[in-house]
C-alpha cells in the first residue's frame, strides 16, 4: 500500500510533493481557523459594548468588523475548495499505484482468494476512506497545534474552576482529561468492532464468489450452500449491530454530555464577570477545537474500524503476493 506509492519513483511527483502540498495547504486553512477565532473576540466584545452603553459602537466599526469576517471566510472557502479538489487527485494516484503494482503480480495471485475483489474494490475503499479519514486526522492534528498554545494562553484568565480550586491553565488540562478519558472508554467498548468488521468482509467475499462462480457453472452456488454462506453473512451482521448498538449508546451519550462541560468549569469566572463575552467565546470556541479534535477518532470510529479491516486485509494480500514471488525466483534458479 505505502511502498508502491512512496518508493516507486515513477509516483514520486504526486506520492512526496504532493504530501507536502497537502499538509502545507491544510496548515494554511487552520491559520484562517485561529484567524477567526481571534476575529470571534473582537466581535463579541464589540457586541457587548454595543449591549451595555446605546451609541457607544458606530456603524462603522460594526461595518468593518463584518467586512473582515466575509475576507477571512472567503479565503478559507477557496483553500477548502481548492484543498478538496487537489486531495481527490491525490489519493486516486495512489489507487492508481497500489492497482499497478498488484496487477503486475496477476499472473502470480489470480487464484489468490479473493485477489480481484481486493484489488478493484478493497483499494477502491481503502483510498475514499484515506481521502475522507486520513485527511480529516491530519487536520485536526494540524488543529491541536495551533490552538493547544491558544487555549493555553487564554486559560490564564480562567483562574479557578470547581472541585479543584485554582488550577493553572485549567482549561487546557480539562479537555485533555475529558477528552481522553471517553475516548479510551469507548474505545474498549467498540474493541471488538475492528475484528467483526474484517470477518463480514471475509464472509460476505465467500458469499459473492460463490454466486459469481455459479454464473458460468451449473454445479456451483447450490441452495444449501449458499444457505449456509448466507447464514454466515448474517450471524456477522447480528454481531456487528449487537457492537454497534453498545458503542453507539456510549458514543452519543458522552458527546451530548460533555457539551456543557466548559460552562461548568467556567462558571466561577463567568460568575464573577472576571472576563468579557469576547473572551469568554475565545475560550469556548479554542476548547471546542481542542476537545473536538482529541475526540475525531470516537466519532469516527465506524470509519476506523473499515480502515483497519481493509488494511489488514491487503496488507495479508501482499504477504502471499511477496511469498508467491519469492517461490517463483527459487523456482527459476532450480531451472
Amino acid at each position: 500500500m505505502f511502498r508502491c506509492f512512496y518508493l516507486n519513483k515513477k509516483w514520486v511527483f504526486w506520492s512526496v510533493y504532493g504530501t507536502t502540498a497537502v499538509v502545507l495547504i491544510n496548515w494554511l486553512r487552520v491559520g484562517v481557523d485561529v484567524e477567526l477565532n481571534y476575529w470571534n473576540g473582537e466581535f463579541y466584545d464589540l457586541i457587548q459594548a454595543a449591549l451595555v452603553a446605546p451609541n457607544t459602537v458606530s456603524i462603522n466599526d460594526f461595518k468593518n468588523t463584518a467586512i473582515d469576517f466575509f475576507k477571512l471566510t472567503s479565503i478559507y472557502v477557496v483553500i477548502s475548495v481548492v484543498v478538496d479538489y487537489f486531495v481527490r487527485h491525490w489519493i486516486f494516484r495512489w489507487r492508481c499505484a497500489m492497482n499497478e503494482h498488484y496487477m503486475s503480480h496477476w499472473s502470480l495471485i489470480r487464484h489468490i482468494e479473493g485477489s480481484s475483489q481486493r484489488i478493484q474494490e478493497d483499494t477502491m475503499r481503502f483510498a475514499k476512506l484515506v481521502e475522507d479519514l486520513g485527511i480529516s486526522i491530519l487536520r485536526n492534528f494540524m488543529t491541536l497545534a495551533t490552538f493547544i498554545p491558544l487555549l493555553w494562553e487564554l486559560s490564564k484568565k480562567v483562574k479557578v474552576i470547581p472541585f479543584f480550586g485554582e488550577v493553572e491553565h485549567s482549561m487546557v488540562i480539562v479537555a485533555v482529561i475529558s477528552s481522553f478519558g471517553g475516548m479510551a472508554f469507548l474505545m474498549y467498548v467498540g474493541r471488538k468492532l475492528p475484528g467483526l468488521e474484517y470477518n463480514n468482509q471475509r464472509v460476505e467475499a465467500a458469499y459473492r464468489k460463490e454466486l459469481v462462480l455459479g454464473e458460468d457453472n451449473v454445479d456451483k452456488a447450490a441452495p444449501q450452500t449458499v444457505k449456509a454462506l448466507f447464514n454466515d453473512v448474517r450471524h456477522n451482521y447480528f454481531n456487528m449491530y449487537r457492537g454497534y448498538l453498545m458503542f453507539d449508546s456510549f458514543s452519543s451519550a458522552y458527546g451530548k454530555y460533555s457539551e456543557l462541560t466548559v460552562y461548568i468549569f467556567m462558571s466561577p469566572t463567568i460568575l464573577q464577570a472576571a472576563i468579557t463575552l469576547g473572551v469568554l467565546k475565545q475560550i469556548t470556541s479554542s476548547y471546542s477545537k481542542v476537545e473536538s479534535s482529541l475526540r475525531f477518532l470516537i466519532r469516527r470510529w465506524s470509519s476506523c474500524v473499515e480502515l483497519m479491516s481493509i488494511y489488514k486485509r491487503l496488507r495479508a494480500f501482499e504477504s502471499q503476493i511477496d511469498a508467491a514471488a519469492f517461490g517463483q525466483k527459487v523456482t527459476i534458479i532450480k531451472l
